[in-house]
């Protein structure tokens, strides 16, 4: 293969591609389905989710305080449910978005059972897809497994509700295990580590089960699968219009089979702009730590106006982990999560790091001010804390996206169903074709 050639050729495949921006304003584009005030264009219906960031007025954007709904109940009312219950949440968060309502405790214990009994692969699965087909991503691994899963299912496309309820519930019980064998099949191959392949447990939550199977036996205490169950169950769902979700909706519009439909999803939550913000928020705070004397607000503050300036990080100019493209005043998930943290960092002996983050969250506003003029509020969102979460429970940063997915593939599941019950049409947004427009361009180029 010619490298030079192709160099070049990839400057003018650059070129061929780049529209004039005046273009998307002359036709009214509004790109990445976004309208002039930021919020989303509306292009469906749902049940499922709903992400309260603002209200409309007189035509106008008003911010509120954040709130998430899981058909159509706030997820401060649903985790404080199950918390002052002292259960978890994430089985029956699960069943809510799948079946549309709360299961009662026979419900709730029947479908926990079910997931049990489904969290393991088929024989040779792991051996075949996940130790001798090497890989070094993960939600790459994850993504191929779920297309082989495919091919062992006899009604892989009867898109009978039921059989896609069963092949739904069949993926979500087993995506820890999935996840948990490809990073162990990951450090067995590329550093050398012990493999520990661990056989699901089926008398633990989805939570427990996962930090078994990461991390081995009497390897977590129950603060940490609490948390962590906590993380699945704020991720589990974000409304129709995330990129995901969204994927999910598109996709499964065309009537393909469910395994195509959930790789799609992966494939786009892969994407670091929609699924990797928590590893840039520890990215950012690592390179943090490298460069100030001490957690005072003087050295904390003079890093983020650096950040701010290009000049430190990855010199993009972002302090990761706030704001939000719905959420206006508040993230009621980061709000959730952040009072759960401060316990864990407690059991953990890691405050003085808990509150350099809380420093941060205090600062960012401040220096947001002082350096651009903005003077509305910023406030952190949930990947400002998942990140550090995560790594107070030892969950390496290869697993940070794969969780996501773990919990998001709840929602797309649901999605799925409705846009096939509901929608029942291929998704087909126009483009205008501009090349006339340069098209004498081209010919003279060639001539």
């Amino acid at each position: 293969m010619d490298e030079d050639f192709l160099k070049e050729l990839a400057k003018t495949a650059e070129q061929s591609s780049t529209i004039d921006q005046e273009l998307y304003d002359n036709f009214h584009v509004k790109r990445g389905l976004r309208n002039q005030d930021g919020t989303g264009v509306l292009v469906g219906l749902t049940y499922i989710g709903d992400v309260i960031g603002y209200k409309q007025e007189d035509g106008q954007k008003v911010p509120v305080e954040g709130d998430l709904l899981y058909r159509g109940i706030s997820i401060k009312k649903l985790v404080d449910g199950f918390q002052k219950d002292k259960r978890q949440g994430f089985d029956e968060t699960t069943f809510l978005l799948l079946f549309g309502k709360l299961p009662n405790e026979e419900e709730l214990g029947k479908f926990s059972s079910v997931i049990a009994k489904l969290r393991g692969l088929p024989e040779n699965f792991t051996e075949d897809m996940l130790l001798k087909l090497k890989g070094k991503d993960i939600m790459n691994m994850l993504a191929r497994c779920v297309l082989a899963l495919y091919t062992l299912d006899k009604n892989a496309d009867d898109a009978s509700i039921l059989n896609i309820l069963k092949q739904s519930i069949n993926l979500i019980a087993k995506f820890p295990t999935i996840i948990a064998y490809s990073y162990q099949s990951m450090r067995y191959n590329f550093q050398n580590m012990n493999l520990s392949i661990r056989h699901p447990e089926k008398a633990l939550s989805t939570a427990e089960n996962f930090l078994y199977m990461v991390k081995g036996d009497n390897r977590y205490t129950q603060l940490e699968s609490e948390v962590l169950d906590l993380c699945l169950v704020l991720h589990a769902e974000h409304g129709g219009g995330n990129n995901s979700s969204f994927t999910m909706h598109v996709v499964s519009s065309s009537g393909t089979d469910t395994y195509s439909a959930i790789a799609a999803a992966i494939g786009s939550l892969k994407g670091p702009l929609h699924g990797g913000a928590n590893s840039r928020v520890i990215g950012m705070i690592d390179d943090l730590k490298n460069s100030v004397k001490d957690y005072s607000e003087e050295e904390v503050k003079n890093y983020l106006i650096k950040v701010l300036k290009k000049e430190v990080y990855d010199k993009s100019g972002k302090i990761y982990g706030f704001g939000h493209a719905v959420y206006t005043k508040s993230d009621a998930r980061a709000v959730l999560l952040k009072e759960k943290v401060r316990a864990l960092a407690k059991e953990q002996n890691s405050l003085e790091e808990f509150k350099l983050y809380e420093t941060i969250e205090k600062l960012v506003p401040e220096v947001f001010c002082e350096f651009k003029g903005v003077t509305k509020k910023l406030f952190p969102n949930v990947d400002f804390y998942s990140g550090f979460v995560y790594r107070q429970l030892g969950i390496p940063q290869s697993i940070f996206t794969p969780l996501f997915a773990m919990a998001r593939i709840t929602g797309w599941c649901a999605h799925r169903i409705e846009e096939l019950v509901s929608s029942r049409k291929i998704i087909r947004p126009a483009y205008k074709n501009v090349a006339k427009l340069n098209g004498y361009k081209l010919l003279k180029d060639r001539s």
